[in-house]
């Protein structure tokens, strides 16, 4: 057994240009949603990230054919998929397993779902997706793993409990299949969303309100093959926009797809962190004065996620730690994940000033010289807020765990090297 550690050697303004990934979270849905269709599909722009490679595996595993053309470029193939049970271990590894259960149940009526895997930080139910898939036609037993079939999915008018993400995509991609017409309504709207639905217009599906939190699908077309590229992910936009911050650097981020960080923007302005748009690029300057914008009246302010178009719940551990080196007082409130905030005991460790008030809310008192310490990466957005610390603190730092980060962020010890950064990749051999 081996894993993975970073050594970093912080405390270096960074200087350069970067160019986001292909966004994780729309890649995935796509992976699975290249199921869809008797034929070839070819996507560009992939991630080549832990999570991505696993749903790979698995849409191999049910019988179809995927082959990396190119480093980023996938093609699929599923003219064969095969009925039964998805691999345990396979499906432990991430939560976006789940999302195959539509296009299984399109193309063989049945499928066997162990429990997803994932980050764990906080519960994440799944409920909404079996409510969604019932209305339109599924049946399913749950016990230690879930036991989905269906004779046909027939449109329907369906509400959904929650907004969530990889629920509103199960339900776009069976009701692309269904029979008549599907109105998904309080429905995710996020990029990645978003680009799923553009990705099955393109196999042929007719989807209108892309966008918006009412989608309308008239169903039961033919699926054709199709070639779509993934677009930039907003969060490792917000990612290195924090980065520029923490570590007083001047960036260039190309190709960030700027008409989708409106909120983005807005949170880290709040932070006295600005940034300038010139055509597709955003350019975080050096030397800002970082200066935390109280509310009115001097109140202390809030930064809060909330479901798209808010701010975005996977950028609140980079917007925590850009908030130590900022001047002032903000409160942090995490409202979707119960368990996401504790990763802010490692940041204490290393000088931050933090209070945790309660697994939703934290009071940063900013700013804090940081110390380099020996920490680990728990889930993929904490561990990348654990990485921008470490290159904000001088010294040498280990970050231990970094499978974690990996699952969300393609080579970027290497990127970040690029841009001026210090990081060593080291490979621990267990007992």
């Amino acid at each position: 057994m081996s894993a993975l550690q970073f050594i970093v050697h912080g405390g270096h303004a960074l200087s350069g240009t970067i160019r986001p990934a292909g966004n994780k979270n729309a890649a995935l849905p796509i992976i699975a949603a290249t199921l869809l269709s008797e034929h070839p599909v070819t996507l560009t722009n992939v991630p080549r990230i832990r999570d991505v490679e696993t749903l790979v595996e698995l849409v191999r595993s049910v019988g179809a054919e995927a082959e990396w053309t190119a480093h980023n470029t996938l093609a699929v193939h599923a003219r064969h998929v095969r009925a039964g049970a998805l691999d345990g271990a396979l499906c432990a590894r991430i939560r976006a397993s789940i999302l195959l259960a539509a296009p299984l149940l399109v193309r063989s009526g049945a499928v066997t779902l162990p429990p997803p895997g994932g980050d764990v930080i906080g519960r994440r139910r799944l409920d909404t997706h079996f409510h969604v898939l019932r209305e339109l036609g599924a049946e399913f037993d749950a016990s230690d793993k879930y036991e989905l079939r269906v004779r046909g999915f027939a449109g329907a008018d369906v509400f959904l409990d929650e907004p969530s993400v990889t629920a509103t995509e199960n339900a776009l991609m069976a009701a692309a299949a269904a029979r008549g017409t599907t109105v998904l309504r309080n429905a995710a709207s996020e990029p990645h969303v978003q680009d799923l639905a553009h990705f099955l217009v393109a196999l042929g599906a007719k989807i209108d309100g892309i966008g918006t939190n009412t989608l309308t699908i008239e169903g039961g077309r033919t699926f054709g093959g199709a070639a779509h590229a993934i677009g930039p992910d907003h969060i490792e936009v917000g990612s290195f926009i924090g980065l520029a911050a923490v570590t007083n650097s001047a960036l260039r981020i190309a190709g960030a797809g700027v008409a989708q960080l409106r909120s983005t923007l807005m949170g880290f302005e709040r932070l006295g962190v600005h940034c300038r748009v010139e055509g597709d690029d955003l350019v975080i300057p050096a030397d800002q004065p970082r200066v935390i914008q109280s509310d009115l009246g001097g109140h202390v302010p809030k930064l809060e996620d909330q479901p798209w178009p808010a701010f975005p719940a996977d950028l609140m551990s980079i917007a925590i730690v850009t908030a130590t080196q900022c001047h002032g007082v903000i409160l942090m409130h995490e409202k979707m994940f119960e368990s996401r905030m504790f990763f802010v005991d490692k940041l204490v460790s290393m000088g931050a000033r933090i209070v945790l008030c309660d697994p939703h809310r934290a009071l940063v008192i900013g700013p804090s010289p940081l110390r380099a310490a020996t920490v680990e990466s728990p889930d993929i957005r904490a561990g990348m807020a654990m990485l921008l610390a470490a290159l904000a603190a001088p010294g040498r730092s280990t970050i231990q765990n970094v499978q974690q980060i990996e699952r969300g962020y393609e080579r970027i010890d290497e990127r970040l090297n690029a841009l001026g950064a210090r990081i060593e990749r080291v490979e621990v051999r267990g007992g």
